[in-house]
């Protein structure tokens, strides 16, 4: 087979450590430790997919069996009548790769053990690369650990994979651990140019960098979309920015930007007119939605952001714009976008038309907005209002932060202050009497409250779960608690809000609170009980009845003595 042949991936495959990029602290390790003779039993090679683990396997058993030595191999790709070819080929009898995917059970690891009792045939190593390791079964693993703490001098192991929570910490323990990072963006678009320019292939720059934006750090899928766009070029014709956004499935970012000028501005008709035409670029919703989520993640970001060689998402024009457009936005307000972007990510896929969900999802977001800056001025027109001797019904106030449970609440009910005037002053007369009444000063008041409101659920919590660190201006801390209800929080505050017209700040803490009234009240039963078992009473039944057994103390209302 032609090498030329060969998809770009395998064509340029790193051959010895100088070849790698993005790992030289796992390289020099691994040098250093050939170099000195301090070689482990077993490698652990761990990362995401595409950043050359199987590929350090291959260079490090070349290392270990190279007759010229280490040096040798970073001098070039392999050694005349040395076993370095062979290795790379994966076609030596003393190394063997096995893909644990297809061979996770039991009997393959003994067979594998069973093969390990003999010494190598040419080499000095007889090494085994087992990738995707974390497949093997929990008794397959089982099998390896005495071998694998305990091998023959001449016996290596080199595992890969890329879920290193599913290998069983006894193994991990016995394996020289190395974490291969993701390349960063500068280093992997100048590898993928240098390769490039191998293959004369067209590409700008900018399309390179969309590349590497979209391999997020693995120079496998790299050099794939790098062969996929070389592919697509027709003869005498330059691959750019926009023909790599349409065989990508990716659009301009500044389509985006712009998207969010007008939904803070409120300008409907033109939000529309704008996602519509990314949609008839080919956009998938889902991938829409990612990528709205990306640009929020800016505009709540950019001040502690900058355009370096490691980040290829914006350039200097978008970065500025998102930095203007983010001063003049609310911080809270890109909270609660973010959310309801999150929120709308899983209705797509109870959708049928998730083009219709999207214009639905930007028309709401807009009047999101809307009803935080409508909220922001509601004294000024209630004061209007007041002028012309008119007033808004209480049912037609608006809670600032209830944005996403909006309830159907009457907004136009407008009534004259002459007709109301009786009726207003017997509410506010009520109001001021509840408000008294509801003066929360104390936990002993807040449970107290919850009773005589009948509020059980609140009242089990207190009770029992809440551990009291500090309860002070309208602040209460609580000790962290797993029996606690998870609306715990969120009910105790709205109750509070509705009983004493002010917002609480509840929080939970690490420190140790005083114990529940549940736990005291325990405390108390225990130590009445050990008092009165040591009491003369007892000791006399003891005395007349030695089987007998105290289970219970009742206090009795007219207890003067034991």
């Amino acid at each position: 087979m032609n090498k030329n042949l060969k998809v770009l991936s395998l064509k340029y495959r790193p051959q010895n450590f100088a070849d790698l990029i993005g790992q030289d602290i796992v390289s020099e390790t691994i040098i250093n430790s050939i170099k000195y003779n301090k070689v482990p039993n077993a490698y652990l090679f761990t990362g995401i997919r595409g950043i050359g683990k199987t590929t350090i396997a291959r260079i490090v058993a070349k290392s270990l069996n190279c007759k010229n030595g280490i040096d040798s191999i970073n001098k070039k790709d392999s050694c005349e009548n040395c076993h370095c070819e062979a290795i790379a080929n994966s076609n030596h009898i003393d190394v063997l790769e096995m893909d644990a995917a297809s061979k996770t059970g039991v009997e393959d690891v003994r067979d594998l053990i069973e093969f390990s009792r003999y010494g190598p045939t040419t080499a000095k190593y007889k090494i085994f690369i087992i990738d995707e390791v974390h497949m093997l079964s929990k008794q397959a693993f089982n099998a390896l650990l005495k071998t694998l703490e305990e091998p023959p001098e001449y016996l290596k192991f080199i595992f890969a994979t890329t879920e290193i929570k599913k290998i069983p910490v006894t193994v991990i323990s016995r394996c020289q651990r190395f974490d291969l990072t993701r390349v960063k963006s500068l280093e992997l678009f100048e590898y993928v140019k240098k390769i490039k320019d191998k293959e004369k292939g067209k590409l700008t720059d900018e399309a390179l960098k969309l590349i590497v934006k979209i391999s997020e750090g693995s120079v496998r899928d790299a050099l794939s979309l790098l062969d996929r766009a070389i592919l697509s070029l027709e003869e005498g014709e330059e691959f750019d920015l926009n023909k790599a956004q349409k065989i990508f499935g990716y659009f301009d970012k500044s389509q985006l930007i712009n998207l969010f000028q007008l939904i803070f501005q409120g300008n409907e008709k033109e939000v529309l007119k704008v996602y519509r035409s990314i949609f008839d670029q080919g956009v998938e919703p889902k991938i829409f939605l990612n990528d709205f989520l990306e640009i929020l993640y800016y505009f709540k970001n950019i001040n502690s952001l900058t355009i370096d060689g490691n980040n290829f998402s914006l350039n200097d024009e978008e970065h500025k714009l998102i930095k203007k457009l983010s001063n003049e936005v609310e911080q809270n307000t890109l909270l609660l976008f973010w959310q309801f972007t999150i929120k709308t990510l899983g209705e797509l896929d109870i959708v049928n038309n998730q083009n219709l969900s999207i214009e639905m999802f930007l028309i709401r977001l807009i009047h999101l907005k809307k009803i935080k800056k409508d909220t922001e001025n509601i004294e000024g027109i209630k004061n209007k209002l007041e002028d012309k001797n008119i007033v808004l019904d209480d049912k037609a106030k608006i809670d600032s932060n209830d944005l996403f449970n909006i309830k159907n609440k009457t907004v136009g009910q407008i009534k004259n202050i002459t007709q109301e005037k009786k009726l207003d002053d017997e509410i506010s007369k009520q109001k001021d009497i509840d408000i008294k009444e509801l003066s929360i000063n104390s936990f002993d008041d807040l449970l107290h409250i919850c009773i005589s409101r009948k509020e059980a659920k609140l009242r089990y919590e207190l009770e029992k779960n809440v551990n009291l660190v500090s309860f002070d201006n309208q602040r209460i801390e609580i000790s962290f608690n797993e029996k606690l209800d998870k609306d715990f929080i969120k009910i105790l505050s709205s109750k509070l809000y509705d009983w004493t017209n002010k917002r609480w700040i509840i929080t939970l803490s690490k420190e140790k609170g005083s114990p529940s009234i549940k736990e005291n009240l325990l405390q108390d039963k225990k130590n009445l009980f050990e008092k009165k078992k040591d009491g003369f009473i007892y000791k006399k039944i003891l005395e007349n009845f030695p089987d007998a057994e105290m289970t219970e103390v009742k206090i009795l209302k007219e207890e003067n003595n034991e």
